[in-house]
């Protein structure tokens, strides 16, 4: 019996977007992704430190410290942020995201990150929190 060589396909992302309008907003309106390797469904992260204490900090403090966090667990999962192709943001209130949302718009293009979103604002998070980023991760 010969052995027969087994070439995996390579992942492959496609992003669909029929406007043009969500380029300014840090966002793709759909992603088809063919062929993953493996997929990651993280968590909600949220501004918790390493000893689970909530963050009484505002929200780009906060911001700051989901992004930290998502990256922490995406990293050790053996995942890269570029890989993410969905992130879902909670947040208990837009007009206070938005006037930080640089923050968010930097971290994604300086990983490159192409995904599908959806922002909710909610009417409250576990304790203090205000922002959480829930993410799809591919490989």
């Amino acid at each position: 019996m010969s052995a027969v060589a087994h070439k995996s396909k390579k992942m492959e992302k496609q992003f669909i977007n029929p406007w043009q309008w969500q380029n300014s907003r840090s966002y793709v309106q759909a992603v088809e992704v063919k062929h993953p390797e493996r997929i990651l469904y993280c968590s909600g992260q949220a501004a918790v430190n390493a000893d689970g204490e909530s963050s009484t900090g505002d929200m780009k403090t906060q911001l700051i410290q989901a992004i930290q966090n998502l990256e922490q667990v995406i990293r050790e999962a053996g995942y890269e942020c570029q890989g993410i192709v969905r992130l879902n943001i909670y947040t208990t209130s837009s007009a206070e995201l938005f006037s930080c949302f640089d923050v968010f718009q930097d971290w994604i293009g300086k990983h490159g990150i192409r995904q599908a979103s959806t922002l909710l604002e909610v009417k409250g998070l576990f304790e203090t929190l205000k922002i959480e980023l829930e993410a799809t991760v591919v490989k």
